[in-house]
């Protein structure tokens, strides 16, 4: 089973996603912050389950999508990344969405995530959930 990790500091957004990935067969693991996204995606590289890819938010405390990004890819650069972002600093939200996809991210939504185009970018990067 696929595993996705949600990064995201809006208890709302990790339960909306983690519904719709589970639903579709995904196995979800969920941080608050950028901090403990990475501490999991740490943990479960080192085990037996590694994490498939994550779904990040951009704007959050402790540790913000950008530096989570960069300290991720800099210890597995194969790792795939989509990122959200509902605006706010930055400018435009697109300017950060603009950003994170230089730095590695291979999809980027503005919320509210367009459900159909945000499940296909995750089909696109890993496949199938086992439904």
């Amino acid at each position: 089973m696929p595993r996705i990790l949600v990064i995201d500091d809006d208890e709302n957004v990790q339960d909306i996603l983690s519904r719709i990935l589970a639903k579709r067969g995904y196995e979800v693991l969920v941080a608050d912050n950028g901090n403990q996204g990475i501490q999991l995606f740490q943990k479960a590289a080192a085990g037996k389950t590694p994490v498939d890819l994550v779904v990040t938010d951009l704007l959050m405390p402790e540790k913000e999508g950008l530096e989570t990004i960069l300290e991720l890819r800099r210890e597995f650069p194969d790792i795939k990344i989509i990122v959200m972002s509902g605006g706010g600093g930055f400018g435009e939200p697109g300017n950060i969405l603009h950003a994170a996809r230089k730095l590695g991210a291979k999809y980027s939504f503005q919320k509210p995530i367009p459900r159909d185009d945000f499940l296909a970018a995750v089909n696109t990067l890993i496949g199938p959930g086992s439904q």
